[in-house]
């Protein structure tokens, strides 16, 4: 028997986040989709550089909040975390400047902002929420969840757009009520569409989404990473899908499976641009990734014969990075850094 249809939004949220919820119950985002933080400790090397610069940039604060939204069973959080345990104090600090007079992983302040229950086996370091904390200082990650905040689909009609109602049993769609003065106001401005027969992911939630979580900066970057695409190359017939297994399926909100779509980053970045008072930066994956000291270049064959495993580490190290900056996976990601009393520029220097 078919469901009572619901718009998206609303689908998309029961599914993921409700009582029996893709993401709060079962095995987590890493049993059924490949992530940047899961798919190599290259790219936690890289975020952990990157914190090393900011913490600098702050004039190494007491606490260091390292905030992880959307956390899934909080590996980023542990991984930065031993990387803070393993770090000398004196390589903390960028070239030129003075070692903190405490090691990072001392002042460190680590929280993982998740709907889930708890992992049972989660160091006792890592506070666990389900809010952003207030007042942050530091880095507020945000890992591929502007992808799964629930999203209304729109589709135009005779009598204008419409919100797509879906049955969450089933999958089936159809056509619902008018959008609202709000939604279309943002359709208008950052989804231009033309042809019948378009059908859009309206941002707007995302946008509120990603400033509501860069208002909890006192001083520090809000990051967020994630699939997405830009006003002057929207996606033609959006990109909604469902991931369950490793696998891509259709997006049936029953709560099986993880249901997505793309980031209209520009919109979201204007948004938390404006909460912040500071201009945002927006690059590829590859660009961050690079800029942080994860180029993926091939050791030199001549390294095999000195150092015959020492060239096996560096190669397998390259071809972890090469997963992660490959436009056709991974390294399509955009990094959205929106700052907070600090200049970014200095922090993604090569």
């Amino acid at each position: 028997m078919n469901s009572v249809p619901l718009r998206w939004r609303d689908a998309m949220d029961r599914a993921l986040y409700g009582p029996d919820g893709f993401f709060v119950g079962g095995a987590g985002p890493a049993g059924h989709f490949r992530t940047s933080a899961h798919a190599s400790p290259a790219f936690a090397a890289a975020v952990f550089r990157l914190v090393s610069r900011l913490d600098a940039a702050l004039g190494f604060p007491a606490p260091f909040d390292l905030v992880d939204v959307g956390a899934g069973r909080g590996e980023l959080l542990v991984a930065l975390a031993t990387l803070a345990d393993e770090a000398a104090a004196p390589d903390t600090a960028p070239s030129g400047t003075s070692p903190p007079p405490v090691p990072l992983a001392d002042r460190l302040r680590l929280t993982a902002v998740e709907l889930a229950s708890r992992p049972p086996d989660l160091p006792p370091a890592i506070d666990w929420t389900t809010e952003a904390p207030t007042g942050i200082t530091g880095l507020l990650l945000a890992t591929e969840w502007l992808d799964n905040v629930p999203v209304d689909v729109a589709v135009p009609t005779e009598t204008g757009w419409r919100y797509v109602l879906v049955d969450p049993s089933t999958g089936e769609e159809t056509p619902g009520p008018p959008l609202t003065e709000e939604d279309q106001t943002w359709l208008t401005r950052w989804h231009p569409t033309s042809g019948p027969g378009g059908r859009v992911e309206v941002g707007r939630g995302r946008d509120l989404a990603w400033a509501g979580v860069v208002e909890r900066l006192r001083r520090g970057v809000a990051l967020g990473v994630d699939y997405g695409h830009l006003r002057r190359a929207r996606p033609a017939g959006g990109t909604l899908t469902g991931y369950r297994g490793g696998r891509q399926v259709p997006p049936v909100p029953d709560g099986s499976c993880d249901v997505t779509a793309h980031v209209a980053m520009d919109s979201a970045a204007a948004a938390g641009e404006r909460v912040a008072g500071c201009a945002y930066t927006l690059m590829s994956q590859r660009e961050a990734l690079r800029a942080l000291g994860a180029d993926g270049g091939r050791p030199p064959l001549s390294l095999a014969g000195t150092d015959p495993a020492g060239y096996l580490r560096a190669l397998a190290a390259a071809s972890a990075v090469a997963e992660l900056t490959d436009p056709a996976g991974l390294g399509g990601h955009w990094w959205l850094l929106q700052p907070v009393g600090v200049a970014v520029d200095a922090l993604m220097a090569r």
